[in-house]
């Protein structure tokens, strides 16, 4: 359905226009009630279907697609050179699988949109779907995804992200990418916990949701402890996007930094919410261990490319 409504919008009509089709004169107002519950696209497009397809609801439906899909690239096309600076980090947390991804577009306007935020959480499910499908023997696995992998991966409807996304950019009329994506899947012992900045309002706690933000961080953790303390974890990985960690860092290898300011060893940064103790004196207070963890912040230009991401994403911590 998330398709659907891109496509609604990307076939947007005035409100004039809207208000002089509403007598369907002609059509069975069965069909056309039916074919707009169906695609959710509007009354006049749907009424323009059914007049060219003789009320056959299933010839109309496949037109208003193809119709929604011709539109969309038309508009991508004609827009793809100009840059996207802004957008949004999506952080999606199911059971023992994570994924990671970043959208872009023109403006923070479009970023606020609820169909641009929609289009994440529907990138970072697809990304998730194929994590699902991935069997490891390890703790830990990840894979990283440029933008020309993420839009050739298919969807459900039997088309690519790229078409979703050549939707969208016709829906809003400014360019987007889908810049790049991350995810982890764990096994064992090991958890996992997202977070994105701002943080959503009550939405951290629950899983299989997307959160959306500016900022965005995966952490994989070992705990002694049987239920979850997310608030700790959470402020592991407000940690993480805050103070920007290069590493998590080794007591027996690693020497806490003279400035503390310029600390860059994950366990021996001051906790942001506690500057009398370290990371690592809190995470050793709630019997956690944190394994691994990744960071993205929107528009970054990254130290380590995707390619060394899939490089390692054979990794596994015992």
């Amino acid at each position: 359905m998330l398709l659907q409504r891109f496509c609604m919008r990307a076939m947007h009509t005035s409100r004039q226009l809207y208000a002089g089709a509403t007598g369907g004169a002609g059509l069975e107002k069965s069909a056309l009630a039916a074919l707009r519950k169906k695609t959710g696209y509007t009354f006049a497009h749907c009424k323009k279907a059914l007049e060219l397809h003789g009320n056959d609801v299933s010839l109309a439906e496949k037109w208003l697609h193809e119709q929604a899909q011709s539109l969309g690239w038309s508009k991508a096309t004609k827009v793809a050179d100009r840059a996207t600076a802004q957008g949004l980090i999506g952080v999606l947390i199911r059971g023992n699988r994570g994924s990671m991804v970043e959208l872009n577009c023109e403006t923070d306007f479009v970023a606020r949109n609820d169909t641009f935020k929609r289009f994440v959480d529907h990138v970072a499910r697809v990304c998730l779907y194929y994590t699902d499908l991935t069997e490891f023997d390890g703790d830990l696995w990840k894979l990283g995804f440029d933008t020309d992998a993420l839009k050739n991966l298919p969807t459900e409807e039997g088309r690519t992200l790229g078409d979703h996304l050549a939707l969208l950019i016709g829906a809003l009329g400014e360019n987007a990418t889908i810049r790049r994506a991350l995810c982890f899947k764990v096994n064992n012992d090991l958890k996992l916990v997202g977070y994105t900045h701002p943080a959503p309002t009550n939405v951290g706690t629950i899983e299989d949701i997307t959160q959306v933000g500016k900022y965005g961080a995966i952490v994989a953790y070992r705990s002694e402890h049987k239920l979850i303390d997310y608030e700790f974890n959470k402020s592991i990985c407000q940690q993480i996007v805050g103070l920007k960690p290069k590493k998590i860092g080794e007591y027996d290898k690693d020497q806490p930094a003279a400035n503390k300011d310029e600390e860059t060893c994950l366990i021996h940064q001051e906790y942001l919410l506690d500057a009398d103790k370290t990371v690592g004196e809190v995470l050793q207070e709630h019997s956690t261990e944190v394994i691994d963890y990744h960071r993205f912040e929107c528009g970054e230009q990254t130290e380590r490319n995707l390619e060394e991401i899939i490089r390692s994403q054979h990794q596994s911590s015992n």
